[in-house]
């Protein structure tokens, strides 16, 4: 009796169990059926990566153009919208408005400038005068030099030079001549007084010839000088007025140019008027507005991109534009400098790229807000999973993909993906295939508890993540 109640226990658990089994079944079932599933294909096709961030339009060079003295507009000769060149007037004061410094400036100007006409001509005269020089003591040169060739030095002279030839000469002279005095006044026809004359007469003759003798080459030696003085200066004004002289004018005639400039405003470069404040008879005082300049031939961009996507973005790489200013219109560019130093505002740490628009028009003003977008990767013929597919468990990137013949559960796929779009992915790893369906909505993916997280695009690239 006893083995009989255990065998019905046994039937009785048994039955139980089934019973739990098959209600199980049924319940999870009926769950699995109950749920609708959005899903999309892996597809194969192309991948646009991009980063987008907004920007002010600036034109390639600007500056405002200020009065730097005070006084009385007395014409305005550009306006809005106009285009000017280097150097062009914008307006003028009128001078008799003007500080006296500025009126003053007027008359330094004239004078430096007579000053540098001054050093010119002085130059060219003084060139013209070295050339007739020249011709001058060359021949003076050759006459000194013929007349000293054919001078005969006396043989009593030939061992000395000219200047030694008249101190010797010279003290022979007075020896005779003081030898010749006691018989200055004897009858003449004595014997020593003759004797004494005639020596008197030939010191005379060696003195005179080496007095002629030192003349000639002094007149040689002066010549020769001359003429090597009328060479320097050749030298020296042929090629004008001296450097430093010049350039003490020229300084000058600079500093009064620079104040009488300050009378009028002037283009710096080539460019267009976008701002013109001075109308004719206004009073304007020294820093003053008057003009805004803008180079609209080049216009740029200028980003905020985050520390985390910079590395991706690179010179030349194209972009779109678009200006909330002109809607239902795109703008193409192309990045054109990247910088190498980062800006950190409050805890963001980005770096400004600079971008150029390539085909803007006469709409595209300086200061325009812009959205760009720039495309950091392109990718051909790549399987491409929807973001909204991917989620995070466990730090691993999963999908869920449907296949209706083993069941109406999804089956989660772990993957690797690369480069992003807002919408997909790059699939680099991952038992996946061009067709296969993955679950969009996977929160309804019944599964354990563990912590979740749901994937919008890969990091950088444009993609983002957001935590449910």
């Amino acid at each position: 009796m006893k083995k009989v109640i255990i065998g019905l226990v046994i039937v009785m658990a048994i039955a139980a169990a089934w019973f739990a089994y098959t209600r199980y079944s049924s319940a999870q079932a009926s769950q699995a059926e109950a749920v609708q599933y959005e899903t999309a294909p892996i597809e194969r096709g192309e991948l646009v990566s991009t980063i987008n961030a907004l920007g002010k339009v600036r034109s390639g060079q600007s500056a405002e153009l200020n009065w730097e003295t005070s006084g009385t507009v007395e014409e305005v000769l550009a306006a809005i919208g106009q285009q000017v060149k280097t150097g062009d007037v914008l307006a003028r004061l009128e001078q008799t408005s003007l500080p006296e410094s500025v009126i003053t400036a007027q008359a330094d100007l004239t004078d430096a400038k007579l000053e540098l006409e001054d050093l010119q001509l002085n130059a060219d005269t003084s060139r013209i005068k070295s050339m007739q020089d020249i011709v001058t003591y060359e021949q003076a040169v050759r006459d000194a030099q013929y007349a000293l060739d054919n001078f005969t030095v006396p043989t009593s002279q030939e061992n000395m030079s000219a200047v030694e030839g008249v101190k010797t000469t010279k003290s022979a002279l007075e020896a005779a001549r003081q030898a010749f005095e006691p018989y200055k006044f004897d009858p003449a026809d004595n014997d020593t007084r003759r004797t004494l004359l005639e020596r008197l007469n030939a010191a005379q003759s060696e003195y005179n010839a080496a007095i002629k003798r030192l003349k000639y080459e002094y007149d040689l030696t002066v010549a020769e000088a001359n003429l090597e003085k009328a060479l320097h200066d050749f030298e020296k004004y042929q090629s004008g007025p001296s450097p430093a002289d010049i350039e003490a004018v020229e300084a000058r005639i600079a500093a009064a140019q620079a104040t009488i400039n300050q009378a009028m405003i002037t283009a710096p470069f080539d460019g267009t008027v976008t701002d013109a404040i001075p109308q004719v008879g206004d009073q304007v005082t020294a820093s003053k507005k008057a003009f805004r300049l803008d180079d609209l031939t080049s216009l740029y961009v200028d980003l905020e991109v985050s520390e985390i996507d910079i590395n991706q973005v690179k010179p030349g790489q194209p972009v779109s534009i678009t200006i909330d200013a002109i809607p239902g219109h795109e703008y193409q560019g192309e990045v054109q400098r990247v910088a190498m130093i980062s800006s950190t505002e409050g805890d963001s740490v980005n770096f400004t790229v600079t971008v150029q628009l390539i085909d803007p028009d006469e709409q595209v003003l300086p200061g325009m807000t812009s959205e760009v977008e720039i495309v950091v990767a392109q990718k051909e013929n790549v399987l491409l999973v929807p973001n909204q597919s991917v989620r995070l468990e466990n730090g691993v990137q999963v999908v869920y993909k449907l296949n209706p013949a083993a069941g109406p559960a999804p089956l989660p796929v772990e993957v690797t993906l690369g480069s992003s779009s807002e919408t997909h992915s790059e699939l680099l790893t991952g038992e996946l295939q061009e067709g296969d369906l993955l679950v969009l909505n996977p929160s309804e993916v019944t599964s354990s508890d563990s912590p979740r997280m749901f994937f919008r695009g890969a990091p950088g690239g444009g993609g983002n993540r957001t935590e449910p």
